[in-house]
């Protein structure tokens, strides 16, 4: 329990315990052989409490009462001692698997409620198959008290029954077999009125939590127990950041549960200390990315047909943290194409706050081109700018398209502005606006100064004449504009010149 203050964590804050089982006597002796031995009698004692909050045959919420309660049940004083006193315990139970608590902000009130969500213990298989609490159980009681507890608890099968085993043949009936359900008719009302009582736990958001992204849950389930990464993965249970790292790059590259525990399962994935290495997340993601798309383009032409990706609607559900507010003053103006669409508010609120990818396909609405992704992966991956960034820049080059200009939107144009950008460390959002804004500005004064007007005086009489168009070069500084052929041609001409001058 992470408590900066103890004024935040006293005897008046209000509390509510939230479980989804109830303990079996197999329960109960793991949580005094096995658990106690590692977060002492108090933490077990403070556990049992918290069970205690709601009857025993029911599951969900129990009441809201003040922790006054909590403190004067357990015989501790409200002081600061026994505010750390009981926050170690807690942390104790946390640390173990056995509780998670979440702080819940009032703005009513202007204060915090505390919420304790109770886990059950792990069974005797899933506890000896973890790791890290079997040698913690070890550093307490000793290598064979823990062999010993782990017989107690196990009793092994005959040895007439193991010999017997090779022959074992499953005769089990399926349900189908049995029972036959009418699904020619659906019940609407009953399926409303199950959602509504549901015992499913509809929580909120968790700060730096997804609120459609995956839970340690869909990944644990998945992932398999032989892996050299599964203690890595374990550790994800309880560590939010990390897990926002996780969602982040699902949302980004759409992987689902079962992509991501391959990801997750690759040498390199993690440091030596259990982190998530994102860099080398995000390039296999990336590559499982690409290799999914070619493979779906290949399907599709076998198929025979094309299937057009539809255009993904607003989703504030898949973001890496809470949306990010943009300021007016840094508004861009909204597309031709996206006019029709969504406002500038909503517009500009997706360039600051969806990755990449997904905006790439808003502007294609068909199909991405494979060369734009290529440019934009390697900006990504290579110059390490911020997604917001290069959000602004993708913005940027479709304005351009979209004025009419003849600028070709070519690898060596967007990597020398992306070089700009990084040389001048435009690493916000904030930067990003004012360095488009900045470059319009020349463009228009270069625009202004090329298609102006010369006034000349001669006494009292003003005479305004027209400047005479003279061409002028064209800064190819941006890109490539003269195609290979182009270029062949002109070098064929210069060298014809040069041999007619030497025969001359």
């Amino acid at each position: 329990m992470r408590i900066k203050s103890l004024l935040h964590y006293t005897e008046n804050h209000q509390y509510c315990v939230y479980r989804e089982f109830c303990l079996s006597s197999l329960d109960n002796r793991m949580l005094h052989s096995i658990y106690q031995p590692m977060v002492g009698a108090f933490a077990i004692s403070f556990y049992h409490l918290l069970f205690q909050q709601l009857p025993i045959e029911k599951i969900g919420y129990s009441r809201i009462e003040q922790q006054r309660r909590l403190f004067l049940t357990l015989g501790m004083e409200p002081s600061e001692t026994g505010r750390k006193f009981l926050i170690e315990q807690a942390s104790k139970l946390e640390a173990v698997g056995l509780l998670q608590t979440s702080r819940i902000y009032v703005p009513e009130n202007d204060d915090y409620m505390y919420e304790y969500e109770l886990t059950a213990p792990l069974s005797p298989t899933e506890f000896f198959n973890t790791q890290h609490l079997t040698l913690l159980l070890r550093d307490k009681i000793g290598k064979f008290a823990v062999l010993s507890l782990r017989e107690e608890l196990w009793i092994k099968e005959p040895e007439e029954w193991s010999g017997a085993k090779q022959n074992k043949e499953n005769i089990s009936v399926p349900f189908y077999e049995i029972f036959e359900l009418n699904t020619h008719v659906i019940d609407y009302e009953l399926e409303q009125a199950l959602s509504e009582v549901s015992t499913t736990r509809q929580s909120g958001l968790q700060a730096g939590e997804e609120s459609n992204g995956l839970n340690y849950a869909d990944i644990i389930l998945r992932f398999p127990r032989e892996s050299v990464n599964r203690e890595y993965v374990e550790k994800l249970r309880f560590n939010f950041e990390q897990m926002g790292i996780v969602n982040y790059v699902v949302n980004k590259y759409e992987l689902n549960v079962q992509d991501l525990c391959r990801l997750l399962d690759e040498d390199g994935i993690f440091t030596p200390q259990g982190d998530i290495i994102l860099d080398e997340l995000q390039h296999q993601a990336n590559l499982h990315f690409r290799q999914g798309k070619k493979r779906q383009e290949q399907r599709e032409v076998l198929a025979g047909k094309i299937i057009s990706i539809r255009q993904e609607e607003d989703n504030p559900e898949g973001s890496l943290q809470l949306e990010h507010a943009v300021q007016m003053e840094y508004y861009v103006e909204v597309p031709i194409q996206f006019k029709s669409k969504c406002d500038v508010h909503q517009y500009n609120m997706m360039l600051r706050n969806e990755p990449y990818t997904k905006l790439l396909k808003t502007f294609f609405p068909g199909a991405v081109p494979d060369n734009l992704i290529d440019i934009f992966e390697k900006i990504d991956l290579s110059y390490k700018l911020p997604g917001e960034v290069i959000n602004v820049l993708i913005h940027y080059l479709m304005s351009l398209l979209a004025s009419g200009g003849d600028q070709r939107i070519n690898r060596n144009f967007v990597e020398a502005i992306a070089s700009n950008m990084l040389l001048k460390q435009i690493n916000s959002y904030e930067k990003a606006v004012q360095y488009i804004k900045d470059q319009s500005k020349v463009k228009g004064k270069q625009a202004a100064a090329s298609g102006g007007s010369r006034t000349r005086t001669y006494g009292n009489n003003k005479q305004t004449k027209a400047k005479p168009e003279i061409p002028i070069a064209k800064d190819n500084s941006q890109g490539d504009l003269v195609s290979e052929e182009e270029f062949e041609e002109m070098m064929k001409m210069a060298a014809e010149i040069q041999a007619s001058k030497k025969q001359g």
